[in-house]
């Protein structure tokens, strides 16, 4: 419950700092339901020449189209904006005011604020997701509703677990702008069913930087052609992810060299 509290505490600061800047806020919603329009017609390209991609048709793929939009929504709102201010914060040594802190250090780093345009996302995708629905003339059913549910927010704490790995490396490096851009790009193919693509790539998109349990199997489970061994395997993959991500971030911690020592 303090940690709630605290969480909540937050987002009201944040939100304070967004209506001193409502011009930027307009702004930055806009862009985002731009991109998220080029990732909407992107797909809808390939599926002006077929039918099926991997075995989806269209409406389906607008299922995942969603789920992409709805996790930039995390990714913009949340995650970059507190990745960001971890660089800034070990560069210019004021990560010593989090770590005397009597808070758990990596919450405060990585939940501390909130870029509100990232709400723009989240509307645009729930529209998707609602057009995907009306294209195939089906509600999802209770059960397939409660495993979307759990499936996608095991894919958040994947997407967060990532995140913390990258901000964890700003302990040693002065940059890491390569390599959350090296996600973006990376990413940008959960757009697209994971099944369109074979061997090595299929297998890198679902183990190494796993995609599919992004987008692809909250996508099943909404739809109602998730299998239990499938649920299985991302309960199990998001809680590898999010305990080797702490320790790392841990680790990094104890070799951070603060601004007085």
């Amino acid at each position: 419950m303090r940690y709630l509290r605290l969480l909540v505490q937050f987002l009201k600061a944040n939100l304070l700092v967004e209506l001193e800047y409502r011009a930027n806020f307009l702004v930055q919603s806009v862009m985002g339901v731009f991109w998220a329009g080029i990732g909407f017609l992107s797909v809808a390209l390939f599926y002006s020449h077929t039918d099926q991609l991997g075995g989806w048709s269209y409406a389906q793929a607008m299922v995942i189209v969603a789920l992409f939009t709805l996790t930039n929504s995390v990714i913009h709102g949340l995650l970059q904006p507190n990745i960001k201010r971890i660089v800034e914060m070990v560069r210019d040594g004021t990560m010593d005011f989090v770590l005397i802190k009597p808070v758990n250090s990596q919450f405060i780093s990585t939940l501390r604020y909130a870029r509100y345009s990232g709400l723009a996302d989240l509307v645009t995708g729930t529209a998707i997701l609602i057009y995907a629905f009306d294209q195939m003339h089906y509600t999802p059913s209770a059960g397939s509703m409660a495993q979307f549910a759990l499936m996608f927010g095991l894919a958040m704490l994947i997407v967060y677990s990532i995140w913390l790995a990258i901000g964890a490396t700003s302990f040693w490096f002065v940059k890491i702008d390569n390599m959350a851009e090296l996600f973006n790009v990376l990413f940008d193919t959960a757009r697209f069913p994971v099944s369109t693509f074979s061997g090595l790539v299929r297998a890198l998109l679902t183990f190494v930087l796993p995609v599919a349990f992004i987008t692809t199997f909250p996508a099943e489970a909404v739809l109602g052609q998730l299998n239990s061994l499938t649920l299985v395997g991302t309960l199990l993959m998001s809680v590898l992810f999010f305990v080797l991500s702490t320790a790392f971030w841990r680790k990094a911690v104890r070799n951070y060299s603060s601004a007085s020592s």
